[in-house]
C-alpha cells in the first residue's frame, strides 16, 4: 500500500473519521533493544539480558521497552501518510494510551491508524489519530490510543 499524500487541512478532512491504513510490519531486534537501554539508561534485564529472561522472565525472551515501541511511530507513520507542502510538524499529546501486550525480540509490528478527527485551528491543523501497534501472528496489539498531531502548512 502506498502513503496517503495530504498538503493542506482539506486534503485531511476527506479522511475524516476513516481508516488512514497500515505501514510494513518492522521487526524488533536485540541490538534496537540494547541501543534504546543506553539512550535511556534502562538496562533493566527483561529487555537487555538473553539468558535471564528465557530462564527467568514471563515471557521467555527479552521484550521490547514499551517506549521503544512507541518511539518507532514516526517511522512507521510515514510509511501510511506522506505530508506536503509542510512548514512544520509537532508531536501535541498522547491519549487514553495502553501498553496491552509486550513485543518479543523478533517479532514484527506494524502500525494500523484512523484520523479520529481533524480541526483547522486559524491555520494549524490538529489531526488526532487512533492507533494500534499490532504485533504479527498475535491476537491483542502491543499498544492503543490516540496519538495528537499538529500540521503548520506553508
Amino acid at each position: 500500500m502506498s502513503a496517503i499524500e495530504i498538503g493542506s487541512f482539506e486534503d485531511f478532512e476527506k479522511y475524516n473519521g476513516q481508516e488512514l491504513g497500515a505501514s510494513e510490519y518492522f521487526q524488533i531486534t536485540q541490538k534496537q533493544i540494547n541501543l534504546f537501554a543506553d539512550a535511556t539508561y534502562d538496562h533493566q534485564w527483561i529487555h537487555t539480558e538473553p539468558e535471564k529472561a528465557k530462564t527467568q522472565g514471563s515471557f521467555g525472551n527479552t521484550i521490547a521497552h514499551g517506549y521503544l515501541t512507541l518511539s518507532i511511530v514516526p517511522h512507521l507513520w510515514e510509511q501510511i501518510l506522506k505530508v506536503n507542502n509542510l512548514k512544520m510538524m509537532i508531536n501535541y499529546g498522547i491519549e487514553n494510551f495502553r501498553f496491552a501486550h509486550p513485543v518479543l525480540v523478533t517479532d514484527q509490528v506494524r502500525l494500523v491508524a484512523s484520523l479520529k478527527s481533524v480541526v483547522n485551528l486559524r491555520g494549524t491543523v490538529k489531526a488526532e489519530v487512533s492507533v494500534k501497534l499490532e504485533i504479527k501472528d498475535q491476537k491483542k496489539p502491543a499498544f492503543t490510543g490516540v496519538l495528537v498531531f499538529l500540521y503548520h502548512f506553508n
